[in-house]
């Protein structure tokens, strides 16, 4: 029965080639998307700037807020078990 399945969904396997490439492409976003090290990164040049004076003590807490939230956003989608 495997190769008369595998004759009549013939026809589909360029579909099947299309979702398997999307889900590779999703899977490669969320990656990136759920990289903490980016947002760690920005959280430290966020520092230097206003160490450095370049940004007052109110710009660097709302964007600090920000981006732990973002954080938490990470590490809340890490614990659910997702890759």
């Amino acid at each position: 029965m495997g190769l008369l399945t595998q004759i009549i969904t013939l026809p589909l396997a360029p579909v099947r080639a299309t979702v398997w490439v999307l889900e590779r492409v999703v899977e490669a976003a969320e990656d990136e998307y759920y990289d903490p090290a980016p947002v760690e990164r920005e959280l430290a040049e966020l520092e230097k700037a206003l160490l450095a004076g370049d940004i007052d003590g109110e710009t660097f807490d709302r964007r600090e807020d920000e981006l732990l939230d973002r954080l938490d956003e990470i590490s809340a989608h890490r614990r659910r078990g997702a890759p």
